[in-house]
């Protein structure tokens, strides 16, 4: 074979990479809208207010016969979704790794998400039982296709283009929220403009993701491809047997186990403060609802250059290292926070500037960091771990911001509380020799990582 065959046929390789990449990206930025729009924004007040209009005399709302106050039914919605997506994360990473057919798993699960979204337009009146179980399948439905989705990226990126092309994954997410959200807040606040009532409005702007999520959706389902593995065609329904043999395999890596253990506990550090940062500037800082949306799209715009820029660093300083500068500005960031004057917004878009700075760069080079400790064939049931670990410990950061308010009645003492989950993951992060952990998964070690 001549010199210039081999180079034509590294090209054409190359081209594909990159169409695959590119139509990669696009699901981050077909799904981050729901995130953005519907649980961070609108659904979580909507949803309380439609359960409280349901609601008897004393305030509780009875599904299935169980009294709960009407102001957590939200918050047990969303627990309820993250114990469904526990169920069926891993039996979808199952199904994935030994049929090698991604795709039609993503496509289910991106539509199934996306008709549960744009259902919640008929979330009029008192039907506060199906916005519950619309927002159950939905998380669920989207916590599945990102098992499946960050699966692909060991398969679409070489070891030394993973940082990058995950850093660009995340910012086109956030990029797509930034844009969806000015879209919605001009709707919901000109409602009257466009002859709409503000509840209206709202069910506009949360049936719009989900339409939104799955017209985009066709962009990576077109580009993507399936890898058929050597044990494709077996059967996939044993996906917990699978998974007790994956969490069986996770022990003799211990060192992949490590590197969750510390995304673990610095991920719902993250996850709290962007849960929590809405509460303490309403509460501790008396800003209003608008302030507080304003602060919200500050930080989507900001997350898609500081996931580009600390892509960037990792080039020069590795994953490893641009994550750890990362948690000491987390932890710079909340405590400056809790020296932010009261009822001062522009002193709080600048504490938002903080966090929009390192959130996307944090998340996207963890992700990119566990691909590489990932065994070749198990992206799958691997990243099902690494999103079950996320989501499976969510409750112990407003667990601990919780207990610290109602100890010492400020929300100053409850946000600074969050530090302890930056040290410690930093620490926990710094003892994991990230070098050692790729070889012992069986794959090329890069030259910065």
């Amino acid at each position: 074979m001549s010199t210039d065959t081999v180079r034509a046929g590294a090209a054409d390789e190359a081209a594909e990479r990159r169409r695959e990449q590119r139509g990669w990206y696009f699901y981050d930025w077909a799904c981050s809208v729901y995130s953005t729009s519907v649980l961070t924004v609108f659904l979580g007040p909507y949803l309380t207010a439609v359960a409280k209009h349901a609601a008897d005399a004393d305030g509780f709302v009875h599904p299935l016969g169980v009294p709960v106050r009407a102001g957590s039914f939200f918050a047990y919605a969303v627990s309820a979704s993250v114990i469904v997506s526990i169920v069926v994360m891993p039996m979808a990473g199952a199904a994935a790794d030994r049929t090698g057919r991604k795709k039609p798993l993503l496509a289910a699960a991106a539509y199934l998400g996306a008709a549960a979204t744009t259902g919640m337009f008929f979330l009029d009146g008192d039907r506060y039982l199906l916005g519950g179980l619309l927002l159950i399948v939905a998380n669920a439905s989207l916590a599945v296709s990102m098992v499946l989705y960050n699966s692909y990226l060991p398969q679409i990126a070489p070891p030394e283009e993973r940082d990058a092309v995950s850093s660009r994954g995340w910012a086109f997410g956030y990029a797509a929220g930034s844009v969806a959200l000015v879209a919605n807040l001009v709707l919901f606040t000109a409602h009257d403009s466009f002859g709409v009532s503000e509840s209206t409005a709202v069910r506009i702007c949360l049936a719009s993701a989900g339409v939104w999520w799955g017209a985009f959706t066709l962009v990576p389902l077109k580009r993507l491809r399936d890898r058929r593995t050597a044990s494709a065609g077996q059967a996939s329904a044993h996906g917990w047997r699978q998974l007790a043999a994956t969490v069986r395999d996770m022990r003799r890596q211990p060192l992949t186990l490590s590197f969750l253990l510390a995304y673990l506990i610095y991920n719902d550090g993250i996850q709290t403060v962007i849960s929590q940062a809405s509460v303490y500037g309403s509460e501790e800082l008396g800003l209003s609802q608008s302030t507080l949306i304003t602060a919200v799209l500050l930080v989507q715009v900001l997350a898609v250059g500081g996931a580009l820029g600390m892509g960037r660093l990792a080039r020069t300083y590795g994953a490893k290292r641009t994550i750890l500068g990362s948690l000491v500005a987390w932890t710079l960031t909340l405590a400056a926070g809790y020296f932010l004057p009261a009822g001062a917004p522009v002193w709080f878009f600048v504490l938002a500037s903080g966090i929009g700075l390192v959130l996307g760069g944090s998340q996207a080079l963890s992700r990119s960091l566990f691909s590489h400790l990932v065994p070749s064939g198990k992206e799958a049931e691997y990243f099902s771990a690494y999103e079950m670990s996320d989501r499976g410990m969510s409750w112990l950061g407003p667990l601990l911001f919780g207990l610290t308010y109602q100890l010492t009645g400020s929300y100053r003492d409850a946000i600074i509380s969050l530090v302890v989950f930056f040290v410690i993951g930093f620490v926990l992060l710094a003892r994991v020799p990230v070098r050692r952990a790729v070889r012992d998964a069986g794959n090329p070690v890069p030259e910065r990582i």
